[in-house]
């Protein structure tokens, strides 16, 4: 084979790496950015003015008086627990923060979401979880906010 043999792969080869590698991720994500920027922008949650988490990773509580994520996804990430998760851990939030049982059982039922709009799994959201009980209950949270 000689050189000028060449000359067509590469040049369609740096064509493809242009318009699929620069040019569409490039459009895709100004197109997301101006229609849908908060999902765009990973559905950051603000608290108090303030950046405090995404919707979509998990965060990492560990103080016994807030929700936690699951600990046996096999990534880790997953912002979302099972309804029966968040019943688990009720007697102990109550047991850190004093909040009635029944009020953590409402503010938990309150906050379900599914899977399939009204016939999914049921399950909540951490970081909506634990933002809601500070706002419910300041003097609880006092210096968490």
């Amino acid at each position: 084979m000689k050189a000028s043999d060449f000359g067509p792969t590469l040049r369609l080869t740096v064509v493809s790496l242009v318009l699929c590698g620069l040019l569409f991720p490039l459009i895709v994500t100004g197109f997301a950015q101006v229609i849908f920027p908060y999902q765009a922008n990973g559905e950051i949650v603000q608290f108090r003015g303030r950046n405090t988490g995404s919707l979509l990773i998990a965060q990492n509580f560990t103080s016994p008086m807030f929700f936690h994520p699951r600990n046996d996804s096999a990534s880790g990430v997953d912002p979302d627990i099972t309804l029966q998760d968040a019943y688990s851990q009720i007697p102990r939030i109550h047991a850190s923060t004093g909040i009635p049982s029944d009020a953590l059982q409402r503010l938990v039922n309150e906050n379900v979401e599914r899977t399939l709009w009204v016939a999914g799994d049921p399950y909540v959201n951490v970081l909506e979880l634990n933002l809601l009980l500070v706002k419910e209950y300041p003097t609880v949270y006092a210096s968490f906010s």
